[in-house]
């Protein structure tokens, strides 16, 4: 054990081989670990084990990842790291796969959370994987998951909303943000971003436009600052202006689900009769719940109705 390493995580690491230890880790294998996004504390106890058990550690950034393994009383010497980061990931794929290939065992991190999400990681999966090699993942911590789990998505007059999709970055420049909120302004379901301190703002003036679609603004989470807040999206830029430490940080935000307008179902049965027109029932039915936000329970039951009836 690394003298430098707390007693805490000291006796984390000896329970990671106590309770992960009898578990079989095959050899040609890429175990593709995450890692906490701020916290050091929320790493898991099989995380723990492989990261002291794989023959390698390929990494983001092998300076970070070195102090974060010396945290947890890991100590491997430079040569068991080998960089991987999205410069030349195609690259050392390739020197990964032939690592795999002569039986070792080789352990993925990024910089913080679950990699190949918005962390490189994926075309080192890919390519291992089109090698005929093993790609074994350990799940733990990620911003996406974390800020989902404390946003509380449930769309006004509307059922809870458990669908969402991960857009990540928006672009840099201006026009194609822009061009990019537009297009997130016709997606129903709950949206979940990733900036970069030095581009919140912008982010946060281009995401404005969306008036009073509430955003939840998840600010160096796990982390001791932590700061979570739900806005409409037209106060975005005045949030982040309120507070000089507001800006500082890393960043996940989630644009909850379109409000659903409640009616008494005419329009929902108007746009339904119109589908069913051209359309098979099932998928007229999925569509029409997209377009009116009406349950598609309901739909499913008006639709048998509507075509009973003929």
């Amino acid at each position: 054990m690394n003298a430098l390493a707390p007693a805490s995580f000291g006796a984390a690491l000896s329970a990671a081989r106590d309770a992960a230890g009898a578990q079989h880790y095959p050899q040609g294998t890429l175990y593709v670990v995450a890692t906490p996004i701020g916290n050091l504390a929320d790493i898991t106890l099989r995380a723990l084990h492989v990261l002291e058990i794989v023959d390698v550690v390929a990494c983001e950034d092998t300076r970070h990842t070195q102090g974060m393994l010396r945290a947890y009383g890991i100590d491997r010497p430079g040569a068991q790291l080998l960089a991987v980061h999205q410069h030349n990931e195609a690259e050392a794929a390739q020197a990964v796969v032939a690592r795999l290939a002569q039986g070792e065992r080789i352990a993925y991190v990024s910089d913080a959370g679950t990699p190949g999400v918005s962390d490189p990681g994926a075309r080192l999966a890919a390519a291992v994987r089109a090698a005929g090699h093993r790609v074994l993942p350990l799940p733990g911590a990620s911003s996406v998951i974390t800020l989902i789990a404390a946003a509380g998505l449930v769309a006004e007059g509307g059922d809870e909303r458990s669908a969402f999709v991960f857009a990540g970055f928006l672009p840099s420049k201006a026009g194609e943000r822009d061009a990019a909120v537009q297009a997130l302004a016709r997606e129903p379901r709950s949206v979940v971003l990733l900036e970069a301190p030095h581009r919140i703002e912008a982010l946060a003036r281009a995401l404005s436009v969306l008036g009073e679609r509430r955003v939840t603004i998840g600010r160096e989470l796990t982390k001791q600052f932590e700061e979570i807040a739900t806005v409409a999206a037209s106060a975005l830029p005045d949030w982040f202006s309120a507070g000089r430490d507001r800006t500082r940080g890393e960043f996940a935000l989630v644009l909850h689900p379109v409000a659903v307008v409640a009616d008494d179902g005419a329009e929902a049965e108007r746009v339904l009769r119109l589908l069913l027109a051209e359309l098979p029932l099932k998928s007229a039915v999925k569509l029409a719940a997209d377009i009116t936000g009406a349950p598609k329970n309901a739909l499913y039951d008006t639709a048998l109705r509507l075509r009973d009836g003929g």
